[in-house]
């Protein structure tokens, strides 16, 4: 991938950080997008590489996301993939949650999406390039407990299947890319119903996917130009298939599983 460059949001901590690596071993100059530009900056020294470009960037505010990719064009002259990773999730039941919750997960999450495609827009479809979105399982089936965080994801696949329609002749590759439950630390900063941060994760994290083995596959579908990459037998490919063919059936297991959670507000 030399001579290409890749625009990774989310990108201090896990799966962003992990892809940000992933590519960096492919050849691909850099341009990082997070909030914690302290992070960012941790990693580009790790790399030892001066050409990696880091932005302080917090997806939620559209003036950072039109920066962050101005900044792009200034410092390599074009964009050849832009990577919407970055998210936050929560944990509460809608009747219990304040809506502020809902608004925040949007705002990160779906709306971050939208503004970086929207400024990006214009030199992907220069380059031909690749949109990726990355969702979640919660994208393809509602999570009880996580109401905010599955109405975001599957607005981003929605919004992301339409541009791909939108612009099924003019050579642009779009990816919605689902991985299923990966080790990284957007469960420990997961809003409860009030809008504060969990703090510590209901799951074993020792268990899931890793997020380099995750970024790994997302770097593989954008080079394979997939339209949709769906991470993990079980809790991944299984769950898809069943929500098509057996929803009832599905909106029973989610629950028992989602109810085994520590602390699971659904008992």
């Amino acid at each position: 991938m030399k001579g290409m460059v890749v625009v990774i949001t989310g990108a201090s901590s896990g799966i962003g950080r992990a892809l940000a690596k992933e590519y960096f071993s492919r050849g691909a100059s850099l341009s990082l997008g997070a909030r914690r530009l302290d992070q960012l900056e941790v990693l580009k020294a790790e790399l030892q590489n001066l050409n990696i470009l880091c932005t302080e960037t917090d997806v939620a505010q559209e003036g950072d996301c039109k920066r962050l990719i101005d900044r792009t064009i200034e410092a390599f002259g074009h964009i050849d993939v832009l990577i919407n990773n970055a998210g936050i999730s929560m944990r509460a039941l809608f009747k219990d949650m304040d809506l502020d919750v809902m608004h925040r997960l949007m705002d990160v999450n779906f709306y971050g999406t939208v503004y970086c495609t929207k400024y990006a827009l214009p030199y992907l479809l220069e380059s031909k390039g690749s949109i990726v979105g990355v969702i979640s399982i919660a994208g393809h089936v509602g999570l009880p407990g996580r109401t905010a965080y599955s109405a975001s994801k599957f607005a981003i696949r929605g919004f992301l299947d339409t541009l791909r329609i939108e612009h099924l002749k003019s050579g642009l590759h779009v990816l919605v890319a689902a991985p299923g439950f990966t080790a990284s630390e957007v469960r420990k900063v997961a809003l409860t119903a009030d809008g504060t941060p969990q703090g510590e994760t209901p799951r074993n994290e020792e268990k899931m996917m890793s997020a380099e083995t995750c970024a790994y596959h997302i770097a593989e579908a954008v080079r394979k130009r997939k339209r949709e990459l769906i991470l993990t037998f079980i809790e991944g490919k299984l769950t898809v298939f069943l929500g098509k063919f057996f929803p009832s059936l599905l909106d029973r297991l989610t629950y028992n599983h989602m109810a085994k959670e520590p602390d699971s507000p659904l008992k």
